[in-house]
């Protein structure tokens, strides 16, 4: 669906059958599109090799994505060693970003992908021997313990506290050093900026900074990739009611719909808005058999709800997981659930009687495919109580592809040779590293219960046919947003 005339300084939006426009105090800065639809259950394409034909989409956009910001005049450390204001930084800069080592971080040369502003409240972080950022809540800054945003907020993710030690970089050392010695908030909103980097973050002030990644992602609505990306969230308010009299058609043959294909039904706007109760209520109603895939652990909410109807039909629920390393998933999914969070919600799933796959991605070829990582993953996944687990390898497509192998060329020129071979063919592992994947997961999750079909057992409403546990085509596909979103971050 395409809209004309519907960007966010355009005055009055041109969407089709919109309602209302409303911001609110729970959501900073968001402004959610109330819209009527006309249709909520959309046919898959007939090309698609996809084991179901319907999809539910409440929302387009995602309100859990990441609004990172900071004050113009902080400094960024440029390629050629100076330091720019963040205001002053233009697309296609070469900056520094940080890459990963086995356990040391380096500075990795990335340019800049986006630049955008926002008005947002402001807070002084100010550090043990005097430096200062000026962010918004939201940002995010590396420290001792992972990623944590500047204050506590609604989210749940962890959040800076006077004493935590935050990750600079000090003439290309980059370590824990100095504590956060207080937090201020700086009262009116002001104009501030953030920028879009191959590597994911960048170093401000000395202090390493995340940033976001999916920016372009929301142009295909006609919003831009700045402020519009930050704030336009569109959600179908009568999806419930739309979806009942569907489903109410002679025609409707009760085939197997699946949500969260596109945009996760569970994000952060479900919470104010609750469409997915009374669409699950008229999907069991129906006897409509149906499944969930979702990073969002807003559907603990509706777990009491899942195991009622699963009663009546058939329900497949999967949650997507990145690796357990709690840093490495900060940097890969800003504004998402950590690691334990969705590890606890996988397991309440399970408790209540739910099967539960887990998709597990990215792996990265010979770095985070070795037989002790892979298990590491499989034994939390199936602590947790999870019936199935699928790992989705690498993915390096254009731009991504790029930077990551001038970072190897420079960090690990020992591996071209094996990633000139496994990407030969272009974006995807070939057949033989992916066959290769397969046979050394396969007897780890047959030993600890979680191999199945290239669906994760229990993500599909019904049983399917036996294979390798590594995601074929058709799963890459279903995934591609996912995926696509962690692997440019690598």
């Amino acid at each position: 669906m395409r809209w004309d005339a519907q960007r966010a300084d355009r005055g009055q939006l041109a969407l089709p059958g919109l309602v209302r426009t409303v911001r609110t105090p729970e959501f900073a800065d968001i402004t959610f599109h109330e819209v009527h639809a006309k249709s909520v259950i959309n046919r898959v394409p007939n090309s698609s090799s996809m084991p179901f034909q319907w999809t539910i989409n409440p929302y387009r956009g995602c309100s859990h994505a990441c609004t990172y910001c900071l004050a113009g005049d902080t400094e960024i450390l440029m390629l050629d060693g100076t330091t720019r204001p963040l205001a002053d930084v233009k697309i296609g800069d070469e900056i520094y970003g940080t890459g990963r080592l086995g356990n040391h971080r380096l500075r990795v040369p990335t340019r800049v992908l986006a630049h955008w502003t926002t008005v947002k409240p402001a807070f002084r972080v100010t550090l043990e021997d005097g430096t200062t950022l000026v962010a918004s809540a939201d940002h995010r800054l590396l420290t001792e313990q992972g990623w944590q945003q500047v204050i506590e907020g609604i989210t749940g993710q962890p959040f800076l506290t006077a004493g935590v030690r935050l990750v600079t970089d000090i003439d290309g050392v980059i370590e824990p050093r100095l504590a956060v010695a207080n937090i201020e908030p700086l009262g009116d909103p002001v104009v501030m900026y953030d920028i879009t980097t191959g590597t994911g973050d960048f170093i401000a002030n000395g202090v390493v900074s995340h940033n976001c990644f999916a920016r372009n992602t929301h142009t295909y609505l006609e919003f831009d990739a700045g402020r519009d990306f930050d704030t336009q969230i569109v959600v179908k308010v009568n999806a419930p009611e739309v979806v009942a009299k569907q489903l109410r058609s002679p025609k409707w043959r009760r085939e197997h719909v699946a949500m969260g294909t596109n945009t996760d039904p569970y994000q952060r706007a479900e919470g104010r808005y609750k469409l997915m109760p009374r669409i699950i209520e008229a999907l069991a109603e129906s006897g409509t058999p149906f499944s969930i895939l979702t990073k969002g652990t807003v559907m603990v909410r509706d777990i009491p709800l899942l195991a009622k109807v699963s009663e009546q039909v058939p329900v497949g629920i999967a949650v997507s997981l990145a690796l357990i390393d709690r840093e490495l998933q900060h940097r890969l999914e800003p504004g998402t659930p950590s690691p334990q969070a969705r590890l606890d919600m996988i397991k309440r799933v399970t408790d209540a009687g739910l099967p539960c796959g887990v998709l597990i991605a990215p792996v990265i070829p010979r770095m985070t495919d070795s037989r002790e990582q892979i298990e590491a993953v499989l034994a939390e996944v199936a602590a947790a109580g999870a019936t199935g687990a699928t790992m989705i390898p690498l993915h390096l497509r254009p731009g991504t592809r790029e930077w990551f192998t001038e970072w190897l060329t420079r960090e690990r020129p020992d591996l071209l040779d094996d990633y000139r071979s496994i990407y030969a063919r272009g974006s995807y592992a070939s057949r033989t590293y992916r066959d290769w994947l397969a046979e050394r997961v396969r007897p780890l999750v047959r030993k600890y219960g979680l191999q199945g079909s290239s669906f994760p057992r229990g993500s599909m409403p019904e049983p399917t046919p036996a294979s390798p546990p590594v995601a074929s085509e058709q799963l890459e596909l279903m995934l591609q947003q996912n995926v696509d979103s962690l692997n440019q971050k690598l």
